[in-house]
């Protein structure tokens, strides 16, 4: 299978789970952060299958020598926590919090005929653009 193919299928997948999960209804987003309020804790499920499968599938697919379709393994070399990776997080927290939406997702409901996320989309594209030059230097 090739490469693009695989990824072609992985991104359908990740679509479809992303539709059934429900997790491009900005509404039920915004009721699961709802913590204070009128939780709705069924998106943990989710959120746990993501986690479940990575964490027992990773380390078995991490003894190979390297990818089915690559020739190394592409991770993160970096570790620490700066004041980039918190400011990023508290941004990136920030607007899912107020938008109910957050990349995949938000792609993904491009497919729902509604303006809304195709507005989401379009500013966090502007957004990812203007960090990119303003930490480029211009």
């Amino acid at each position: 299978m090739s490469r693009i193919l695989a990824n072609a299928l992985c991104g359908v997948l990740f679509g479809v789970g992303l539709a059934l999960a429900q997790m491009i209804d900005p509404n039920k987003v915004l009721a699961f952060l709802d913590l204070a309020g009128n939780w709705d804790p069924s998106l943990v499920l989710v959120m746990g299958g993501g986690a479940g499968v990575t964490a027992l599938l990773f380390p078995w697919v991490l003894r190979r020598t390297q990818p089915q379709l690559d020739v190394r393994f592409h991770l993160p070399t970096r570790r620490q926590i700066d004041t980039r990776l918190v400011i990023g997080a508290a941004l990136f927290g920030i607007g899912w919090g107020l938008a109910g939406y957050c990349p995949g997702p938000a792609l993904v409901a491009l497919t729902l005929g509604t303006a809304e996320p195709w507005f989401f989309v379009v500013a966090m594209i502007a957004g990812s653009l203007a960090c990119k030059v303003w930490l480029d230097g211009g």
